[in-house]
């Protein structure tokens, strides 16, 4: 039996229930879930959240435990058929690129729920519809954008990449950025977990603090490894100013938990929740580009996917921020102005999270440029 790995792509309507995205089959336009194959190197929900972007250009907030399993037959050429089983994972959808792998392949439309089960053809498809409930507080589970893997840019010319193999150059600078991508993930998971309830505020601050003063430290050895080190990997500005940007995001994070602590902030806004989980997501975004940098060349395709990724989770957070404002002004704009600055100046340390980690997709991209 076939083993496949899909998604039940969602999102929250006005209304608060459920709507669901599917995508036509390629052959015949039935419509399925995103689903496909096992990547290598990938735990099943991963794998998934892969189907889901290259079928229908969606990221989002996998939960990584199944809810449950389906059968169907997998047609084959020729006209016979294989049976299959698809492991299911729910998916919070963030965004919808405009551009995806199969785009051109395949139709997606949302339906309500009722409508996403009579639309399936599948028997335990429709009973998973009819049965889903959000996993709670699905934002702070662990957050996952799936990335094409597209082929490898053109060939630079062979005197450039024998010149570049026979010159020593200094490769710890590659495991500096991969621990402090580190440190950036376990602020923005403390303080996705301290907006959404699951850790207490005093200990989350404390988290988020020792991760800031540990990729203080990454950050000083970068830049002191840049002034000892005869040949870098790229430019030693680029070097700079990567890392930089990224010891910023987990600058402003830190602001944010003193922020919280100064004003004794003990409850927060939807909008603020939403915006810390994009920010653990855009942090690992981060994570999963800084080992693909040791190659641009052959990277630098999935790089480009990724860097856009970052930049249309910082624009989904500039309007989670606009709303949240618009509702805490709403709320207590004149009956409790204090209330309403407090909110306000940590929507603005939310906002510059989010900036810092589009400073972090630039500086990538600058790299991509200059080694395309």
């Amino acid at each position: 039996m076939l083993e496949k790995y899909g998604v039940l792509a969602y999102d929250i309507a006005a209304d608060g229930e459920p709507r669901f995205l599917l995508i036509t089959s390629r052959e015949t336009k039935r419509w399925v879930i995103p689903r496909g194959n096992a990547v290598p190197g990938l735990p099943p929900h991963q794998s998934a959240a892969q189907e889901a972007y290259e079928e229908a250009g969606l990221t989002g907030l996998v939960d990584p435990e199944e809810i449950g399993t389906y059968r169907f037959d997998k047609r084959r050429k020729g006209g016979t058929t294989e049976e299959a089983i698809v492991h299911v994972f729910p998916l919070r959808t963030t965004i919808q690129s405009g551009q995806w792998p199969e785009r051109e392949e395949r139709d997606t439309r949302w339906f309500t729920r009722e409508e996403a089960a009579a639309a399936v053809d599948e028997p335990g498809l429709k009973a998973l519809i009819r049965d889903f409930t959000p996993p709670a507080e699905a934002a702070a589970r662990v957050p996952v954008a799936a990335l094409s893997a597209p082929p490898p840019l053109g060939k630079r010319p062979g005197f450039f990449r024998l010149f570049k193999a026979i010159m020593p150059k200094e490769d710890s600078f590659f495991d500096l950025f991969a621990r402090h991508a580190e440190t950036v993930v376990g602020g923005a998971d403390a303080m996705s977990a301290m907006f959404s309830g699951e850790a207490g505020i005093e200990e989350s601050c404390r988290r988020i603090a020792e991760f800031e003063q540990q990729a203080d430290t990454i950050t000083r050895d970068v830049l002191h490894a840049v002034r000892r080190s005869f040949i870098t990997p790229f430019d030693r500005s680029a070097i700079t100013g990567l890392i930089s940007s990224m010891d910023d995001t987990i600058d402003e994070m830190h602001q944010t938990a003193k922020a919280i602590s100064r004003y004794e902030v003990s409850a927060f806004e939807p909008q603020m929740h939403e915006m810390a989980a994009l920010s653990a997501q855009a942090a690992r975004l981060v994570v999963e580009a800084v080992p693909l940098l040791r190659s641009v060349g052959k990277n630098g395709g999935r790089l480009d996917r990724i860097t856009e990724n970052i930049v249309h989770l910082e624009g989904a957070a500039d309007d989670l921020h606009e709303d949240g404002l618009k509702a805490l002004f709403k709320a207590h704009g004149e009956s409790r102005p204090m209330a309403f600055f407090v909110g306000r100046e940590i929507y603005s340390h939310l906002e510059r999270v989010l900036d810092g980690f589009e400073d972090v997709a630039n500086e990538i991209q600058g790299v991509v440029i200059d080694h395309a």
